[in-house]
């Protein structure tokens, strides 16, 4: 069995299993492969926010849904 982690058929959020272990420092890789890592979920971030628009707009039950996913206090 595959580790979820490593299940490719899964799709990603906003992290790859890579960013992932680079950005919470379990991978062994220099600052500078971090800090790509980095820059990458932040564009991605930026892009979850032009997909959240249009979802408020256009399926409003999806925004919801999103919203209580990221939003949600635990």
């Amino acid at each position: 069995m595959v580790p979820e982690s490593l299940d490719v058929s899964k799709y990603r959020a906003i992290m790859t299993t890579t960013d992932r272990e680079r950005i919470s420092g379990e991978a062994d890789a220099p600052d500078e492969k971090r800090y790509q890592a980095i820059h990458r979920v932040r564009s991605r971030i930026e892009e979850l926010e032009q997909d959240a628009e249009i979802l408020a707009e256009h399926h409003p039950e999806l925004y919801e849904e999103l919203h209580e996913a990221v939003c949600d206090e635990k």
